[in-house]
């Protein structure tokens, strides 16, 4: 009797195909909670933002409610997404005189990342403010100027973690290369120096063959 493997669920109902690749990115994900944040908050926002009319008319409500949305968005992304799924984290310090400072953190070259939580992570940071940008097109020629605020608020967040982790990204490549060169240097160092102590070692015992009393 030949075995015939089950037919794929999602192939079998095929409106269940999306809701079934969300549910396997979040059991391929080592951290589960935080890439539900990384999503919901962004979600949030944009619900507010395109369905809040649909609940109240007031405008200075929903404003701030986007914006308080929006903030902790930024500071979970900031602190807490970028840490845990990608193994970055960055912040920006205000010096005496008055000049910006970037400080990067970066995971160990040893430990590794998942690279579902990678690529969700990166793609979402990428997706943010193209989407927000596309709505501030939007809201520009539909002359809603109070909702531009909004979305310029949000563009610029977006953008800001953006850069950050980009920042961070490239600086952390070129610490591991630079640990990269140094152990292979060492690396190199090393065989060179005791190849040459064997020589020096060998060539001693020759000339003293020579030159040593018969």
């Amino acid at each position: 009797m030949s075995y015939q493997p089950a037919p794929d669920a999602a192939a079998a109902h095929p409106d269940g195909g999306i809701a079934q690749q969300q549910a396997n990115m979040f059991q391929v994900s080592s951290h589960p909670v935080a890439l539900l944040f990384l999503i919901l908050f962004k979600g949030i926002a944009l619900g507010l933002y395109l369905l809040g009319n649909f609940f109240t008319d007031n405008f200075v409500l929903l404003f701030v409610l986007c914006v308080l949305v929006l903030a902790v968005d930024f500071w979970t992304v900031k602190n807490i997404s970028g840490r845990l799924l990608v193994g970055l984290r960055w912040w920006n310090e205000v010096r005496e005189d008055g000049t910006n400072e970037w400080i990067f953190e970066s995971r160990d070259a040893a430990v590794p990342v998942n690279a579902s939580d990678s690529r969700m992570f990166w793609s979402v940071l990428y997706a943010t403010p193209a989407v927000w940008s596309l709505l501030a097109i939007a809201a520009f020629f539909s002359l809603r100027f109070q909702w531009l605020l909004i979305v310029i608020i949000a563009v610029i967040l977006a953008a800001a973690n953006l850069i950050g982790y980009q920042r961070c990204d490239k600086d952390q490549k070129r610490r591991w290369n630079q640990l990269a060169s140094a152990g292979s240097s060492s690396f190199v160092s090393g065989v060179v120096g005791g190849l040459m102590s064997n020589a020096l070692a060998g060539g001693g015992g020759v000339m003293g063959r020579l030159f040593g009393r018969a």
